[in-house]
């Protein structure tokens, strides 16, 4: 897990079997942040990458370890695994050869220390139906953090119909896109 701030930093090894040889044209290693949309896995957007070249092309006789470093990387988001969408970083290593790469990537997780919101007004809903029911709602706030408690009140103002039970669910709900491709999902 990193911050928004942290460089990132670590090892890429390169383990060769016995007397092995390998050839290649090149080893690098590269620091992707991507947005991934569920439904549409073919298309994905990338907002930063950054590529080190670790090797120039040549032959490897022995296993080998390289360092890298990637600093001043622009984290712009928090990472993400929602219904709809992923917005995620990682590490790619490629070792190019002439017939096919190997590549392995290693997921990294980037997290954004935000102040809280200076407006937080508490929130005030009213439902019903007309000479029958009256419902109030009240929350304390209208932006919670995912560690906060939701605390509120109901007020039943107006009751003529008898209630069986009553049902209070909270509903995670995502939209992505915009206008003909406007995709929603929601999960209780």
């Amino acid at each position: 897990m990193f911050t928004d701030s942290e460089t990132i930093e670590g090892k890429v090894h390169v383990n060769l079997k016995g007397n092995a040889k390998l050839e290649h044209s090149g080893i690098k290693v590269e620091f992707i942040g991507q947005i991934e949309l569920f439904y549409d896995r073919s298309n994905h957007y990338e907002f930063t990458s950054v590529v080190h070249e670790l090797q120039p092309a040549g032959m490897l006789t022995k296993s080998t370890s390289f360092d890298f470093v990637f600093s001043n990387v622009d984290l712009p988001y928090e990472s993400y695994n929602g219904l709809n969408v992923r917005l995620r970083y990682f590490v790619k290593v490629t070792v190019s050869r002439r017939l096919l790469d190997i590549t392995s990537e290693k997921e990294i997780w980037v997290y954004k220390f935000m102040n809280h919101p200076e407006i937080n007004n508490s929130i005030k809903m009213e439902v019903g139906i007309e000479g029958c029911l009256h419902i109030e709602f009240e929350y304390n706030k209208s932006k919670y953090s995912l560690k906060d408690v939701i605390v509120g009140k109901i007020y039943f103002l107006l009751v003529r119909i008898k209630i069986q039970r009553m049902e209070l669910s909270i509903v995670k709900r995502e939209t992505t896109g915009a206008g003909a491709s406007l995709y929603m999902r929601a999960r209780r």
